[in-house]
């Protein structure tokens, strides 16, 4: 057993704190506050050539794998939860291609975004259905026109980057969108300017500003057979449990952030004649959360490497989703002692601690909320995939 990261890995994570000192820690403010897209900070992440972290080699990425995308997002989410989510979207409308795209789909769509030239976004959520995944309304009907293509109709709604894609990989109903059957849950690739693909609505949100949130319509949108997909509702999950590890990697990430802050300031701050640092009560909270992150960490890097090997089927759920809550619950938990930490300084804006805390909730819903994570735990305890003996 090593725990010791390769040389490789060591270099891509140095070069990415660089990166995120230099570049994104005096932008996070602003782009908070504006809510504007940081096309500025996407070009960084393309000269660093970091877009393809997770895409192999042969399609114009780096093939360093989850492990890879772990390690950058942890560090650039350090100070920008929402520079973590760009990171992230390199690799959660590919994942769905990568498993179960054929060839000419690979080599038609994952260069584009290795090399930042696109941007892509993953279309599974609707109004009725979240977590739900399987009560979809949205359907695929067979074009009586054009042999083995397919009708969408549908609406996706809390899309990441869903304004600034270029294309969707979008998941369906075949037949009747009631049943629920999960082999008629198949995945199409749409490309953004298809007639009938529309994005009437941008969210308002509590935090993670700068990458827009949308909602999909699709009104008799179609698609050719050489942009189906298929794979079943398996594809969809297997496609999430991959991602596991890589929304884990920003709890950490904003976590270390957190408390990074925190401690830096409780070390300055001077109360009852002495640094408040010097109290050991203070000692115990940042000791305790500093537990948690590493805790946090083991669970994280050891979910990457798992996927980066195929594991994200079903016998391996629990411990893909054992990072996911951890790692998330810990974001929160984290960002929450910053601010309290801080006291009346860290509800204010002159601090990002509260921008941290903002930020940290989102990854606690996101990609299967904290009790779907806690109930495919529990599963997998029952069903003796996670057994001790």
């Amino acid at each position: 057993m090593d725990f010791q990261l390769s040389s490789e890995m060591l270099d891509l994570q140095a070069t990415v704190r660089h990166l995120a000192q230099t570049k994104i820690k005096p932008r996070a403010r602003e782009i908070d506050s504006t809510s504007a897209y940081p096309q500025d900070i996407f070009e960084e992440f393309q000269r660093a050539d970091l877009l393809g972290l997770c895409i192999p080699e042969e399609y114009g990425g780096s093939g360093a794998g989850i492990m890879g995308l772990t390690l950058a997002i942890e560090e650039v989410t350090k100070y920008s939860n929402v520079l973590g989510l760009m990171l992230l979207l390199t690799r959660l409308p590919t994942g769905p291609i990568m498993i179960a795209g054929n060839e000419e789909q690979k080599q038609r769509y994952l260069p584009g975004i290795a090399k930042g030239t696109q941007r892509s976004a993953f279309c599974l959520s609707e109004p009725g259905a979240g977590s739900d995944v399987a009560g979809m309304s949205t359907r695929a009907s067979e074009d009586p026109d054009c042999e083995g293509g397919f009708i969408l109709n549908g609406t996706k709604c809390w899309i990441s980057g869903g304004m600034q894609a270029d294309w969707f990989v979008v998941f369906a109903k075949i037949g009747d969108p009631s049943i629920r059957n999960h082999t008629n849950v198949w995945g199409f690739i749409v490309e953004a300017d298809s007639p009938g693909l529309t994005r009437p609505r941008v969210d308002k949100k509590m935090g993670v500003k700068g990458i827009d949130t949308a909602e999909i319509v699709l009104e008799n949108v179609r698609v050719g057979p050489r942009q189906v997909i298929g794979g079943g509702f398996a594809l969809a999950m297997e496609s999430l449990n991959a991602m596991r590890p890589i929304v884990a990697a920003r709890g950490i990430g904003l976590a270390e952030g957190a408390l990074m802050y925190a401690t830096e300031y409780v070390k300055e701050r001077q109360a009852f004649g002495k640094t408040i640092a010097e109290f050991q009560g203070i000692q115990w909270e940042i000791a305790k959360c500093a537990t948690e992150i590493e805790a946090a960490r083991l669970l994280t890097y050891r979910s990457a490497w798992l996927a980066d090997q195929g594991k994200y089927t079903k016998e391996f759920v629990p411990y893909l989703s054992m990072a996911k809550y951890y790692a998330t619950e810990v974001a929160v938990k984290a960002s929450g002692l910053a601010v309290q930490l801080l006291g009346a300084a860290g509800y204010m804006e002159d601090h990002p601690v509260e921008q941290f805390y903002r930020d940290a909730k989102q990854l606690t819903i996101v990609e299967g909320t904290t009790q779907i994570q806690l109930g495919l735990i529990g599963r997998g305890v029952l069903g003796h995939d996670l057994w001790w003996d």
